[in-house]
């Protein structure tokens, strides 16, 4: 995590100061559940809250130094602020209860927050592709023209690829609402499952079905799968702004702030650096899945490679999705589309995209496929060639007129027939369900 890419409130769940009272939170839950079992005194967390202590990140990390490990330091410092109540906390327990309980805490939290900001990039989605339903836009494939389809219609392809990453992180956050107070190798030997579940139940998780020292790391491994796809997500539309704004394309482009400069040396620069930083960014969310699917196949009951790695790609990953969701939702907010220029490269294909219209048509008369298909690609080529306009050879081809009528031509050649379905497919990407 570094400030540059990092908002506000994700910093904030991620820090030293959240994360140590998380731990707290964990630790009071399953105090609670065993003084119901009658294995703690009655009163005991209520006496550890009733102190109300401060915990000092920096006092636990000096304690640590001495201690070698994380979690009976931060249980010392608690000690040390709360008294002898709190020589009854942890009981049964072993560390990893405490530490994968609350990744699981805050992962679910981060999910919350990504959640949110995926919800306000779709809604700019569907306005701006209701917004462009009838603003005719070349297809591509290849990069080269295809057929026509509207900008609201592309612009759906996107919406309904965020529905489907909105979709796999809330079953991602499902999945990793998950953790464990079942001690050191998860048998329960001094605790029971009624009191893993009724603490977890406190903390809004469910238990692990068998767990081991540790929360299985497959469900960690699908969370930060579920990130890299709405990661690349954000990519495929970054990278289709990057094309739209080329100076031989000019389709679209991202807004130019006043006072916003493009390059120190070229003074008419407008480049499209939001969209680029957002490629680059994707790479680093999906950085995270070999590490991840890494961290699944641990030694027997447990090791400890996969904690150095979830210390550094949990925050990384969660922190610079919720900033790539961010900065996509200024850049389609902002995006400044131009109809004239799509309509151009529209025109410059000279009706070549009508070709499979035509093709039908002819097969539609009587001829086989194959052999439409020759008639209609040696007119196309002839256009390509610069010898005609297409519509016209087409006409003056024999073979073709023998076929199809002028009217019946002009009909292959009708754009409104061609994207008669755009609102229908926009009005689909709206209403769907991941």
């Amino acid at each position: 995590m570094i400030p540059r890419y990092t908002p506000a409130d994700v910093a904030a769940l991620w820090s030293d100061a959240t994360r140590y009272s998380i731990w707290l939170e964990v630790e009071l839950a399953a105090c609670e559940a065993m003084e119901t079992a009658d294995l703690v005194p009655a009163g005991t967390a209520a006496a550890i809250r009733a102190a109300k202590i401060e915990l000092d990140p920096a006092e636990i990390e000096a304690i640590e130094r001495t201690t070698r490990h994380d979690v009976i330091a931060f249980l010392t410092h608690v000690e040390r602020l709360a008294g002898e109540p709190a020589r009854w906390l942890h009981r049964g327990m072993t560390s990893s209860d405490v530490l994968d309980t609350s990744l699981a805490v805050q992962l679910v939290r981060a999910a919350d927050l990504l959640l949110a900001r995926c919800d306000r990039v779709i809604e700019a989605l569907i306005q701006r592709s209701r917004e462009h339903k009838a603003t005719p836009i070349i297809g591509r494939s290849h990069g080269i023209h295809a057929e026509p389809l509207t900008f609201g219609v592309v612009l759906a392809g996107h919406l309904a690829e965020f529905k489907r990453a909105r979709g796999r992180i809330q079953r991602a956050r499902h999945e990793v609402a998950v953790g464990k107070i079942a001690g050191a190798v998860g048998s329960y030997a001094h605790l029971t499952p009624e009191i893993e579940a009724e603490a977890l139940s406190k903390l809004g998780l469910r238990p692990e079905t068998v767990a081991t020292q540790i929360v299985p790391r497959d469900r960690h491994a699908a969370f930060f799968a579920a990130l890299a796809l709405a990661a690349t997500a954000v990519e495929r539309l970054a990278t289709n702004v990057r094309h739209w704004q080329r100076t031989e394309l000019n389709e679209a482009e991202e807004r130019f702030a006043q006072g916003q400069k493009g390059s120190s040396a070229m003074p008419h620069k407008r480049n499209p650096v939001l969209s680029e930083n957002l490629c680059g960014l994707a790479r680093i969310v999906r950085s995270a899945i070999v590490p991840a699917l890494e961290n699944v196949a641990l030694w027997h009951e447990r090791d400890i490679s996969h904690s150095s790695v979830e210390r550094m790609i949990a925050p990384d990953a969660t922190a610079t999705l919720a900033f790539m969701f961010d900065r996509t939702l200024s850049v389609v907010e902002g995006l400044v589309v131009y109809p004239d220029s799509m309509q151009r490269n529209l025109d410059r294909s000279g009706g070549l995209f009508f070709s499979e219209g035509v093709m039908l048509a002819l097969v539609q008369k009587g001829l086989p496929r194959q052999k439409a298909y020759e008639l209609v690609q040696r007119n196309a080529m002839k256009a390509f060639s610069g010898e005609g306009d297409f519509r016209q050879l087409l006409g003056g081809d024999p073979d073709v007129a023998g076929k199809l009528t002028p009217a019946e031509l002009d009909t292959c050649f009708d754009l409104k027939h061609t994207l008669r379905w755009a609102e229908r497919i926009i009005e689909r990407a709206v209403h769907a369900h991941d």
